[in-house]
């Protein structure tokens, strides 16, 4: 992505990720500190990277990029009628409740859903390999 409006995507990068530094920025995108920068100097965010972070976080492609509409990807139609009501219900009581927290209890919550993210991620690695670890063992063992 080129645009005059760079460093407002990544403004909303960090907002997203719950990050504050260029540093901690990096390192939440998974690049070096140098190719944050590099992006800064050139005015320009790869648009791919918005792309995938967008999907991986249900975030508007239009938002992100423009700073237009919700910041949540609205539904697409068959996704809506396979959602419940009740999910639907608790879905919108959760966003009221989100829209009247200030910036700061905003980063902390998602930072910790973040951190819960990520920890589900671990636990299924740590799953995937202790059931390789005790396939290997039991081939060690005939």
């Amino acid at each position: 992505m080129r645009s005059k409006k760079s460093q407002t995507v990544l403004a909303r990068l960090k907002q997203i990720t719950g990050t504050k530094s260029d540093a901690s920025l990096s390192s939440a995108l998974k690049v070096s500190p140098q190719t944050l920068s590099s992006w800064k100097g050139r005015d320009s965010t790869p648009y791919s990277l918005c792309v995938e972070i967008a999907q991986a976080r249900g975030i508007s492609l239009d938002w992100l990029l423009l700073g237009e509409g919700p910041v949540l990807r609205l539904s697409t139609a068959g996704n809506a009628s396979e959602q419940t009501q009740e999910t639907i219900t608790r879905e919108n009581t959760i966003l009221a409740m989100w829209r009247l927290l200030n910036e700061e209890d905003r980063n902390a919550i998602q930072h910790a859903l973040e951190e819960k993210r990520r920890l589900r991620e671990m636990e299924l690695k740590l799953s995937e390999m202790a059931s390789i670890l005790s396939t290997l063992q039991q081939l060690r063992e005939t």
